[in-house]
């Protein structure tokens, strides 16, 4: 129908409107950004790596630690029940996978097998020989605790870097052990480097005095050079905090944490049973405070106090409210880009834009005259919503999104191209002015919303599927199809419309 109701026009106006604030940002300087009053957008796109430079970091998951840890941690508890149920064993020895234990009494063997499914069922028990138990983690238990530790590790890299306020960095796994983080805008990644290479892996352990034989040495922080020898079991682990923030006491930067219920009451009963003895704080093997009880702490709220600076503070509770690293991560690739490559890359996206742009206005213009000039302004109004709408969702733009949108440039006036033939069919075939509009918009519709529906299904499963700057392509490609539907069907319509009200043409000439 020609004809438009008055809320179709207002919608339609009030879509180019927001249009227009929300890109308008991206074609200003960021001081001018910051001068616009609080009620207009002021965010612009922001820009991937490879246009604004940046750094890149690949890094390498060392999961055979944990899986390590584990088998270790298995072992111990084993030689503790078998000790309590009163089995004796004569070697005990850590294998790839698990751990293998040699009984002095061979008729110990079926209590001793039994004992030892119960601490961990993801484990295969096997007897070597009548005296030798192998315990070992079967390949699910290995395949999950690879996919588990990984999905973690991404995790909790993602929360420090969110918490440095770096802007829209790429996290995103790389086969089975190794994390691809991207950080735009970044050109000195070291205070990152030095975050993401920290396990933080916090513990409190009460200090042996009595030289027992469940012990363990850490070096200390405070006295260099010296080892303290704490309980192996931990009194709390790191992940009991709730909370962690950097303050002052006496003029010394401390690190003030609270504790989720479970860790209050333990460590209130702990210093209640345990005044006057010394505990250690432990991050990453390393004691970095050893204070004394003096009294019980309850409430769940404690202080970790060291010889810290102010940084070492700041960056310490960043780290505990992240959470600890399940494994260590190394840095196996770096690599930086510069500011003036990706300057380059912006400067030959603005190029093809424009040679792109310019190409398809002249031959809309040329082959479909008055119509053509419909269609190139709607085709400006609809670049202009595609990075309003990349403003608005904070979206990354890479240097395939700024392809996507020059194919969108050609793609966006596809729709056009089939309403104006089908008005010239309409035209030849001796219809009205009006009749010949109306119809050709209405026989073409299910041709274009076909055609532009399989290139948004091929736009999804990239997305779904790809990773990066396959990523950035889909998302401008899936914005641009979604805007040229409504420019080339209700923008150029409505232009249509108003021209045919206004002159009121006998004959036309498409």
């Amino acid at each position: 129908m020609i004809h438009f109701s008055r809320w179709k026009i207002a919608l339609i106006s009030l879509i180019c409107v927001l249009g227009v604030l929300f890109a308008f940002p991206n074609f200003v300087s960021p001081e001018t950004r910051e001068a616009l009053p609080d009620f207009l957008p002021n965010e612009a796109i922001n820009l991937g790596l490879d246009l604004q430079g940046g750094s890149h970091l690949l890094l390498n998951v060392e999961i055979d630690q944990v899986i390590k840890e584990q088998k270790d941690d298995l072992l111990l508890q084993a030689k503790r029940e078998l000790r309590s149920s009163r089995i004796n064993y004569t070697r005990n020895t850590a294998s790839e996978n698990g751990y293998q234990i040699t009984l002095r009494d061979p008729s110990d063997m079926q209590q001793a097998k039994s004992i030892l499914r119960k601490l961990d069922d993801r484990m295969d028990i096997s007897e070597e020989s009548e005296t030798v138990i192998q315990a070992e983690f079967t390949d699910q238990a290995l395949r999950d605790t690879r996919d588990q530790t990984l999905s973690q590790s991404i995790e909790i890299v993602r929360r420090r870097i969110d918490e440095t306020g770096t802007n829209e960095p790429l996290i995103q796994r790389q086969g089975d052990s190794r994390i691809v983080v991207q950080l735009p805008g970044l050109d000195n990644p070291d205070r990152v480097k030095e975050l993401l290479g920290q396990t933080a892996k916090l513990s409190f352990h009460l200090v042996d005095r009595d030289g027992g034989l469940d012990t363990v040495s850490y070096p200390s922080r405070d006295e260099q050079g010296m080892d303290v020898a704490v309980k192996r079991q931990s009194i709390l682990t790191g992940d009991m905090l709730v909370n962690a923030s950097p303050a002052f006491m006496q003029g010394s930067p401390i690190v003030n944490f609270r504790l989720n219920g479970v860790g209050a009451k333990r460590f209130c009963d702990v210093t209640r049973k345990h005044q006057g003895e010394p505990f250690a704080i432990v991050l990453d093997k390393e004691i970095i405070s050893a204070p004394r009880i003096n009294e019980e702490i309850c409430g769940g709220a404690a202080q970790i106090s060291g010889n810290f600076t102010i940084q070492e503070t700041t960056d310490l509770s960043l780290l505990l409210r992240a959470g600890a690293l399940p494994a260590p991560l190394k840095i196996v690739e770096e690599r930086t880009v510069g500011p003036t490559l990706g300057q380059d890359s912006v400067d030959a996206g603005q190029i093809a834009g424009a040679l792109g742009l310019g190409a398809v206005l002249i031959f809309m213009i040329v082959s479909y005259g008055l119509f053509g000039v419909f269609a190139a302004l709607a085709l400006a109004i609809n670049m202009v919503l595609i990075f309003a709408i990349l403003s608005w969702l904070q979206a990354t733009l890479t240097l395939p999104g700024i392809g996507g949108i020059i194919l969108t440039i050609g793609m966006a006036v596809d729709a056009n191209v089939l309403i104006f033939e089908r008005i010239r069919e309409e035209l030849d075939a001796g219809h009205s002015v009006i009749s010949a509009i109306d119809k050709g918009y209405s026989n073409a519709m299910s041709t274009i919303v076909d055609a532009n529906m399989t290139t948004l299904i091929a736009a999804i499963f990239l997305y779904s599927f790809g990773s990066g700057p396959v990523r950035g392509f889909a998302v401008t490609l899936t914005i641009g199809i979604i805007t040229s539907l409504f420019s080339a069907i209700w923008l150029t319509r409505l232009m249509v419309s108003i021209w045919v009200k206004q002159k009121k043409p006998k004959t036309l000439t498409v």
